[in-house]
This record gives structure tokens, C-alpha cells and sequence, in this order.
């Protein structure tokens, strides 16, 4: 969708030079604009896991080195993921739910942040929510997987814990009730990117140390985490939550995806399984699942329109039911007026 990236672009753009780059962003900077063979050579000792980050970086601050377009990229991310949200939206809902809840995604301020800072978490939203829009599309249409699988596989080598999105999919499989067919096309690919991202796992694991600072998340945290994906203050918070309760709150449908099979597991399981596997060795970061941010404004946009859709219904039938109104008629009116003025004999 147009409005939602252009929007986020807006966002984005704004203040972009903002005069200074913090310890990650510089970086970032110092590393890219090294030669190609170097930043190979550094990755063998740090950093292995931003590898491919900064070697896309390259090229770009070889055009200029500056903040500008350290951060430009991100920015482009962060537009192609609300597009992409509100692409989702619609194509698992309708139109108006596509653009609320692209819309919301643009102006929460977790993913402003992130839009202008120098690093590839904007991108790997990008790409979870092309991943998320391509395996839609290969359950109901039946299409191929290997799009699918290839895009999951160089978002996770952007970062690899990206790859918990596969939980939160097979999840999405599992309450859309999905055939065997899909599942093992699913497989497939989810093995393929497994297959691919082992090397970086075992090179990354080795510079652990890297993330030694990291401490295990506890309640707190959980609880920081929701106001960031759902809203700074209690009153956005709240009805934030009150709109994806109604949207999450639905008697079993029938078979097949649902917007809400696809956004409640991305929200919530790449979050909490890193949050769980954090308890025994910290590795949890709120920036390493940005990408499950989307899932909320997605229920929350539904949720709107499921209260939208019922005040309209009561609406409609309190106007039906008004004196004078269409479905019934006023006192005194005789019986053969409606027929007369508006039947089928008119």
C-alpha cells in the first residue's frame, strides 16, 4: 500500500540528520566503508552476525560517507514494511484494515526509532513481512514455496534471529488447519533456510562474547516490551489492547488463514521464545524482534473494524426502526403506501 510507506517515509526522513551517530551506528560507518576483502577478514573475529548488513552497506557510503545515507536505508525499510503491513492487512481482511493498520505501524514510535538508526533491523521487518505476505499467498493460491524460502533465508542471514519468525509461521499453519500439501511445501523451504543459516549460527555463536552484556528479560521487561509494540501511554495503550482482544476473540472458523492466525503468532511467539531461551543464555534485545511489532497494529487495525462494523450494523437499525424509517412503516401510514410509492409496481 502507498499511503502507509509514504507516510513512514515522511516519518523517516524527518530530522533524518540529526547531527550525530551513536556507538552502533558509528560502527556501522567505520566498518562499511572499509574494502570488501577487510570487512571478510573482520567477520572471521566480529560481527559476524551483521556480515551481510554491512557489506550492502558498502556501496552505499561509497557514494557519500554521511549520516544521511547511513541511515537512508533503514528508512526504505521501514517504508517497504508498512506498505507490506498494509498489503497484509488487505489481503487478509479488506482494504480499510490493510491501510489502519499500515498506518499504525508508521506511527508507532518503536519503528520511527529504528527507521533512522544506521543498522538492519528496519530491513529484517521488511523482509519478515514479504516472507509473511509470500506464504499467505502459497496457502490459498497454492503457489510455489521457493520465493518464500529464498526471502526467509537473506532475511536471516541479515540477522539471524530473524528465523523465529518460522515458529510464529508453523503456528499460522497449525490454526489455519492447513493440508499435509502445505506443510510439506512449508518444510521444504524451512529446512532450505535452516540448511543456509547453520554456517552463520556456528561462526556467530563462537563471538558470543560479543553479547555478554546481555542480561535474561524477566516481567518487566515483557511488560516494556508490550507498551513498545501496542503504546507509550495508557491511553493508547489500553484501547490498543481492547481492539486486539476483539480481534483475537472470534468462535473456530473454518479452515484457512486468517488475519488473525497470521499476526497473533508473529506478535507474540518470536518474542516470548526468545525471552524463554534468554532465561538460560541471555541473548534477548527488544531491537532483535522489531519484525513482530507488525503482527499488533495488524490485530489492532481488524479489531477496529469489527467495532466499526458493529455500530454501523446498530446504526442501520436503529435508523430502520425510527419513525418514518425504512423498515417499518409510521403510524397511520396505510398499508398499500410502501408498495405504492416504492414497490415492485412503481
Amino acid at each position: 500500500m502507498l499511503v502507509p510507506a509514504a507516510v513512514m517515509a515522511a516519518i523517516g526522513l524527518w530530522g533524518l540528520d540529526r547531527g550525530g551517530m551513536w556507538r552502533d551506528e558509528a560502527v556501522t560507518f567505520q566498518v562499511a566503508r572499509r574494502s570488501v576483502p577487510q570487512i571478510w577478514h573482520l567477520l572471521h573475529s566480529v560481527d559476524a552476525v551483521h556480515g551481510l548488513y554491512y557489506l550492502l552497506m558498502h556501496p552505499v557510503l561509497a557514494v557519500r560517507p554521511d549520516e544521511v545515507l547511513l541511515r537512508l536505508p533503514s528508512v526504505c525499510g521501514a517504508a517497504v514494511a508498512a506498505g507490506l503491513v498494509g498489503a497484509l492487512g488487505t489481503r487478509l481482511c479488506r482494504p480499510r484494515v490493510g491501510l489502519w493498520a499500515g498506518l499504525l505501524y508508521a506511527v508507532t514510535p518503536m519503528v520511527g526509532h529504528y527507521a533512522q538508526e544506521g543498522r538492519s533491523y528496519a530491513m529484517v521487518a521488511a523482509g519478515v513481512m514479504g516472507a509473511t505476505l509470500l506464504l499467505v499467498r502459497a496457502v490459498r493460491d497454492g503457489g510455489r514455496w521457493w520465493p518464500y524460502g529464498v526471502l526467509v533465508a537473506v532475511t536471516c542471514v541479515l540477522h539471524e534471529f530473524a528465523v523465529l519468525v518460522l515458529l510464529a509461521h508453523a503456528c499460522t499453519l497449525a490454526l489455519a488447519r492447513a493440508p499435509g500439501k502445505v506443510w510439506r511445501g512449508w518444510a521444504g523451504a524451512a529446512g532450505a533456510v535452516v540448511v543456509v543459516l547453520l554456517p552463520l549460527v556456528l561462526v556467530s555463536h563462537a563471538q558470543a562474547r560479543q553479547v555478554a552484556w546481555l542480561t535474561a528479560p524477566d516481567a518487566e521487561t515483557a511488560g516494556q516490551l508490550v507498551e513498545q509494540f501496542a503504546g507509550p501511554s495508557p491511553g493508547v495503550l489500553w484501547p490498543c489492547l481492547a481492539l486486539v482482544a476483539t480481534a483475537v476473540w472470534t468462535p473456530r472458523g473454518r479452515r484457512g488463514v486468517s488475519l488473525s492466525a497470521v499476526a497473533l503468532p508473529l506478535v507474540l511467539v518470536p518474542p516470548a521464545v526468545l525471552m524463554e531461551v534468554s532465561q538460560i543464555h541471555p541473548l534477548y534485545d527488544d531491537r532483535y524482534v522489531l519484525y513482530a511489532l507488525a503482527g499488533a497494529p495488524l490485530l489492532a487495525a481488524a479489531g477496529l473494524d469489527r467495532v466499526a462494523g458493529a455500530l454501523g450494523r446498530v446504526a442501520g437499525t436503529s435508523a430502520r426502526l425510527r419513525p418514518g424509517g425504512r423498515g417499518r412503516p409510521a403510524p397511520g401510514t396505510p398499508l398499500g403506501a410502501g408498495t405504492a410509492a416504492g414497490g415492485p409496481g412503481a
